[in-house]
């Protein structure tokens, strides 16, 4: 299994709550799901200079699995509508690969 730690500056509550609604089915499709996710309200250490205000892990059952899922051009529609308006800022903390 293959799973990204990812943190987000969410500026649009409600863009990004479209975003996840529309996107999920999608990322279900590819055999991935959320494991975790947690709106963070106070960040004590950082490697980032990026503000962290929501963390989350997603996961996919292998990497071809990841890769098709962000390359879908339905995902890719539907995150071009609602992720740039939705957040300022993308950190990916960690990546792991589950035996």
């Amino acid at each position: 299994m293959k799973e990204l730690l990812v943190g987000l500056n969410v500026v649009d509550e409600d863009e990004y709550l479209a975003y996840r609604e529309k996107m999920l089915p999608i990322l279900i499709g590819h055999g991935g799901g959320f494991r975790y996710d947690f709106v963070v309200s106070k960040t004590l250490k950082s490697e980032t200079s990026a503000v962290i205000n929501r963390v989350f892990v997603i996961c996919f059952p292998d990497t071809v699995s990841e890769e098709s899922f962000f390359n879908d051009a339905d995902y890719l529609l539907v995150k071009n509508e609602h992720f740039g308006a939705a957040v300022e800022s993308t950190t990916i903390i960690a990546e792991f690969e589950k035996l």
